[in-house]
């Protein structure tokens, strides 16, 4: 068993995330005894059928409890330091459909709780906690994440409004089992992507690529997707979210397989995410054009990644990204002027405009990255994350260029911006559509850890391709 597998065969820390918890609730002022009160997403029914909605677990809930189980609570007692968790009991009715439920003594041998019991003892084990406190407990919940059956009696208060936020908060540094999965997630995309380049020699239109993709993570144990992926040939690359994914692969003139394709996708493992993009060339040589664009995001990327380290300024890192966009556009003659002053101008916004990465997780878009979107600066308006990184948090490098008529063509008209970008030059890179490149990387207190092992290299993307 490999060291990764071993760690998976642990159980999912939960106990330890309880804790975490409840010192950050301490550290906000509400050090008196309490519990932490939490429930695990509802079986529903999709709207006109009698089938189950698509079921995604409530974060917060498996966050300190481990279980994918719909229709569950959890209590954790924060001065008894101790986790229960409340399972549905047994339907005989569902059991004719579906088989024998998780009993609780199978329950509390899989997840790292001190007690399993019936959803049916929820409002008694509370009732009997608050009487121990005799009235001074305080109930954590969240708001609109509480059913109306659950009662709360003999307890102080119910605070609505700070457990969110500190699970949210909490999650930002990943312990090392977190991280286990987010590897794993990452290896299973990483077979994903090369199935979905090998896909291309025969494939038609992007959604055989995209199904080769989806294919080879349920084959290596990645069910959920992270997110819908992006496949998109060519100028459809310029659309950051493409999502029709239904474009031939083909030059609807020549009809023959041209160009290149992004593709942003990533699978889920046991509720953790990748977020991993790549490009590749169809026919296995990257056009001149996209191969200098490559090159420059390649660089974007690598150097940025070579910054990271625990404390450092996000901010800055991004704007490190911006300045070798400007290089790199500058050398190929499509930017023109004093590197400075493009920067200052903020002209290199026109063809990367969004931020190079965001907080990695039980979520795609990670919590905790204090976005300020209200910024009136361009460069930094769309910034998924803002401030230093500490160590144990796991954030996407994301780099981009981009050549989006929508985007580029009002600074073309600008008469205060045009001077800076040649017209003519930029002509030849419309077809390029867009370049990402994306890893996953967990900061280190050394400095950091690529977690994604996707190939990228120009050469041996190129060699899968052909």
């Amino acid at each position: 068993m490999s060291t990764l597998e071993a760690v998976l065969a642990g159980k999912y820390p939960a106990k330890s995330h309880a804790r975490r918890v409840a010192e950050h609730l301490k550290a906000r002022g509400h050090d008196g005894p309490g519990v932490i009160y939490l429930e695990a997403q509802k079986t529903r029914l999709i709207e006109d059928n009698d089938e189950p909605m698509p079921f995604r677990q409530r974060r917060p809930f498996f966050y300190l409890s481990g279980c994918l189980l719909p229709d569950s609570y959890l209590i954790y007692d924060v001065n008894a330091d101790k986790l229960t968790l409340f399972i549905p009991p047994v339907d005989p009715e569902e059991v004719i459909w579906s088989g024998l439920p998780l009993s609780p003594a199978e329950a509390l041998e899989r997840y790292d709780v001190d007690s399993v019991l019936a959803t049916t003892e929820l409002n008694e084990s509370l009732l009997s906690i608050a009487s121990v406190y005799q009235g001074n407990a305080v109930a954590f919940a969240i708001a609109d994440q509480v059913s109306s059956e659950t009662k709360f009696e003999g307890f102080l208060e119910t605070n609505y409004s700070v457990l969110k936020e500190s699970i949210e908060r909490t999650r930002v540094v990943k312990d090392s089992y977190e991280v286990a999965l987010l590897r794993k997630a990452n290896e299973i995309s990483a077979k994903a992507h090369v199935a979905a380049i090998q896909a291309s020699r025969s494939a038609k239109n992007e959604r055989e690529i995209e199904g080769a993709f989806i294919a080879a993570c349920i084959a290596n144990g990645a069910r959920e997707q992270s997110y819908h992926p992006i496949v998109a040939r060519g100028e459809n690359g310029a659309t950051l979210h493409y999502g029709r994914n239904d474009d031939s692969l083909s030059d609807p003139v020549s009809q023959q397989k041209k160009g290149s394709v992004l593709i942003d996708a990533g699978g889920e493992y046991r509720t953790y995410c990748s977020d991993v993009t790549r490009v590749f060339p169809l026919g296995g040589k990257f056009a001149t054009e996209t191969r200098q664009i490559y090159e420059i995001v390649l660089r974007m990327q690598s150097e940025c990644i070579a910054m990271l380290k625990d404390g450092v300024q996000w901010e800055d890192v991004h704007a490190h990204a911006h300045r070798v966009a400007i290089s790199g556009l500058l050398d190929l003659g499509i930017l023109r002027g004093a590197k400075d002053e493009l920067f200052d101008k903020r002209i290199s916004v026109a063809f990367f405009p969004h931020g190079l990465g965001h907080y990695l997780g039980m979520d795609t878009h990670d919590t905790g990255g204090n976005p300020n979107y209200g910024d009136k600066d361009s460069m930094f308006k769309y910034l998924r994350v803002r401030g230093r990184l500490p160590a144990g948090s796991v954030i996407t490098v994301e780099p981009g260029i981009y050549f989006c008529r929508f985007i580029i063509e009002p600074f073309l008209k600008s008469h205060e911006t045009s001077q800076y970008i040649d017209a003519n030059v930029l002509e030849r890179y419309w077809s390029v559509g867009g370049v990402r490149i994306e890893d996953n990387i967990h900061i280190t207190k050394e400095g950091y850890e690529n977690l994604t092992t996707a190939p990228k290299a120009i050469e041996e993307v190129e060699g899968m391709a052909q």
